[in-house]
């Protein structure tokens, strides 16, 4: 069997986990899922797009569903922001 991988930070695997949890499957589960939805409307022009503008956005910023991944806030002599989950992810 051939094999995808998949590499998230933590911020973006805890509410994959916590949704695999909720709905009792694997995060493999939630990834396949993911995919199967994706294919479904690949053809669309608005999936497609979507597609490229993660590709290109991932390198640097880190989806709305996913936990915040704190931040640090130092040029503002501020202290760090504690992670915290996203209002898009359960």
């Amino acid at each position: 069997m051939s094999a995808i991988k998949i590499h998230l930070d933590a911020a973006e695997l805890n509410p994959v986990v916590r949704l695999a949890q909720t709905l009792k499957v694997t995060p493999e589960d939630i990834a396949y899922a993911a995919l199967n939805r994706m294919m479904l409307e690949a053809r669309t022009p608005e999936a497609q797009s979507e597609i490229i503008h993660l590709a290109r956005a991932k390198a640097n910023n880190l989806p709305r569903w996913a936990d915040s991944a704190g931040s640090v806030h130092a040029y503002e002599g501020m202290r760090d922001c504690e992670p915290e989950r996203s209002k898009y992810s359960v």
